[in-house]
């Protein structure tokens, strides 16, 4: 065990990091015409969790890569749940994963080479537990520390999951609580109490593996995992893509504990202030508090499944085996508005 504190290291912490989602679009937007690839049936035109490629044999090959600076300063835990979001991916997609490389920078003048080892033994005990091998990978020598993998996986086809095929007339669902970009910003500035960081870094190294087992469920429309861009970001990726508008009971979001107390502290991530700075005027709020919630800016967050209305009563059921007792916090409509995709009551 070392005692360094790695967030101090960093400019910016976990998905926190990632480019805001409009800045990332302008970037992306290309003057070239762009190559057909029958067999990609999911690049970067839907913003889905991983690309996806045809075998030809009824499955594809998905693939992904995610990674970013400390969210917090045990070494070990930063890796596990770097490696934990990057594979959540995979299962955002409906697929199994089956192998990482690591992607590894260290300022090697900063930090000596027994914290990195730390870092990546923390990304193998993620791989271990989602029964894959860390099988490789690249580093370079960088100013700030950073880690994450590419994770290559494989789905049927039939349980191929695609922001643009959700459908109205669905319950929405969300599996882990919102709050994490909130608490773990509080533990950055010093401001964090007692035991409360606890909750959030149980939730970051929790495997989203009942994504594969949700796929089977022909019911379940869409699937994504909630990061960098917020509850609100993902959510508004699946109804532009798919044509359709939401509306989320803003009481049943869950939450993590204490969050209300950090926001009042000021512990309130810069990445969630990008977020609604670039999609807030497509949803329609009526405090500032939900903008700091829903636009907060998580890192290995809960899975968002969109659930058609005569699937709920399996989907719950499902998921209650896995022992995540899950209420509906919204539902989907036909498309009314593209200024306001998301309606919070």
């Amino acid at each position: 065990m070392t005692d360094v504190k790695l967030t101090q290291y960093s400019h910016g912490a976990g998905c926190g990091c990632k480019l805001s989602p409009h800045k990332l679009e302008k970037i992306l937007k290309s003057a070239r015409p762009q190559v057909h690839f029958p067999e990609l049936l999911v690049g970067n035109n839907t913003k889905d969790d991983a690309a996806a490629f045809d075998l030809g044999n009824g499955t594809s090959v998905l693939s992904t890569t995610d990674f970013f600076m400390p969210i917090v300063d045990d070494p070990f835990t930063f890796g596990k749940i770097a490696a934990t979001n990057a594979i959540s991916d995979i299962y955002a997609m409906g697929g199994k994963p089956l192998m990482a490389i690591a992607i590894f920078g260290w300022p090697i003048k900063l930090l000596p080479e027994s914290v990195g080892r730390e870092v990546i033994e923390g990304g193998r005990a993620a791989c271990e537990e989602a029964g894959i091998p860390l099988a490789g990978g690249h580093s370079i020598d960088s100013l700030e520390p950073i880690f994450g993998l590419a994770v290559t996986g494989i789905v049927e086809n039939s349980r191929l999951k695609k922001n643009c095929d959700a459908t109205e007339g669905c319950e929405i669902f969300l599996t882990k609580p919102l709050g994490i970009g909130i608490l773990t910003t509080a533990q950055k500035q010093d401001k964090i109490e007692g035991n409360d960081i606890d909750a959030a870094v149980d939730a970051m190294c929790t495997m989203n593996k009942i994504g594969g087992e949700i796929s089977a469920l022909p019911g379940v429309t869409a699937l994504t995992d909630v990061t960098g861009f917020g509850f609100l970001g993902h959510l508004l990726e699946i109804c532009e893509s798919s044509h359709i508008n939401a509306v989320i009971d803003y009481a049943k979001i869950p939450l993590l504990k204490n969050v209300r107390k950090y926001i009042a502290l000021g512990c309130i991530p810069g990445g969630t202030r990008n977020n609604f700075r670039d999609y807030g005027h497509k949803v329609e709020l009526f405090s500032e508090e939900q903008e700091i919630i829903l636009c907060d800016a998580q890192t290995s967050g809960g899975l968002l499944a969109i659930v058609r209305n005569d699937s709920v009563e399996a989907f719950k059921s499902l998921c209650t085996s896995q022992g995540l007792i899950l209420d509906s916090i919204g539902y989907t409509t036909p498309e009314f508005s593209k200024e306001k995709w998301i309606k919070v009551v």
